[in-house]
């Protein structure tokens, strides 16, 4: 059984392949362009920033998405943490053991945590978040 999927196998990719016996490609034209970060940096477009309609209030806080019971900060500390994440009545988190990669330190009482956005709410809303 195995060696007819390998030879069924190596007959579909061969099939696949260009004819063109005697013309090779030359490897540059195959692989497309990484970009430098700068040069990534400098593709980026510019736009004058408009705060006109920014309201905090607009996006909603430690909602539960899933509908599983947890809101979103307590699935991220759950999903974060070293150890069993232990959890009470409402899915209120109890115990754990975090590792902060800003101070290098462990936390192990869920209070001591804050979970907040990687990108502020307000450039959020000025880079499109408003659409």
């Amino acid at each position: 059984m195995f060696k007819k999927t390998v030879v069924a196998t190596l007959g579909a990719a061969l099939a696949l392949l260009p004819l063109t016996a005697g013309t090779a490609t030359p490897a540059s034209a195959a692989e497309p362009h990484v970009l430098s970060l700068q040069e990534g940096i400098d593709a980026l477009p510019l736009a004058a920033e408009n705060r006109e309609g920014y309201k905090r209030t607009s996006f909603r806080h430690w909602i539960d998405e899933d509908h599983g019971g947890c809101s979103t900060r307590n699935e991220v500390l759950i999903a974060e943490s070293r150890v069993p994440a232990q959890t009470g009545p409402g899915c209120k988190i109890l115990s754990g053991q975090w590792f902060s990669y800003y101070d290098q330190q462990t936390v192990t009482d869920p209070r001591g945590l804050d979970i907040d956005h990687m990108v502020p709410l307000a450039e959020a809303w000025v880079s499109g978040a408003s659409q």
